[in-house]
């Protein structure tokens, strides 16, 4: 059975191996993605990024990574929400991105952010993001590089 909870120091290396297994992520991105992790584990005092993992037994399946946006009131942004590819399309992204919004609810968020890229390779985030109820709020166009477009999700999980 599957359980999703707090990041562990033994999940580094394989979420590591995830990220890169993705495909998706380019080298920057997963260094980034381990920065993030990195903070978590090393800083259980931070209250900038809270990192919730899938396990099967102790296989990590995938994690996310979310936290409140600085200066708003009750924003949160998901920075990283990955599952192993060998579990793709088998509900583990659904579990983690509802296991998201009810943290983010607990600790009295109403909007979640997401962004991603424009590239084809994202054309199943965007869908799978769509098919969370998130809808498209914002594009900026050669954000990432000429034609590479920073394209925005936002999801309300309590109205304004």
């Amino acid at each position: 059975m599957n359980a999703i909870d707090a990041l562990r120091r033994s999940d580094r290396e394989p979420l590591q191996r995830l990220l890169v297994g993705t495909g998706y992520f380019s080298e920057d991105e997963v260094a980034i993605a381990l920065e993030l992790i990195d903070v978590v584990l090393d800083r259980p005092e931070q209250k900038d990024y809270l990192i919730r993992v899938c396990r099967d037994d102790d296989a990590v399946l995938g994690y996310y990574c979310v936290g409140p946006t600085p200066a708003t009131e009750s924003t949160y942004d998901l920075y990283w929400i990955a599952v192993a590819q060998s579990m793709h399309g088998k509900g583990i992204g659904t579990a983690l991105i509802t296991h998201a919004e009810q943290l983010i609810c607990s600790r009295g968020g109403r909007l979640v952010i997401a962004e991603t890229s424009s590239r084809a390779q994202y054309d199943k985030t965007r869908r799978f993001y769509q098919s969370c109820g998130y809808q498209e709020v914002a594009r900026i166009k050669g954000y990432y590089r000429p034609g590479d477009d920073l394209v925005v999700f936002g999801k309300y999980l309590s109205q304004p």
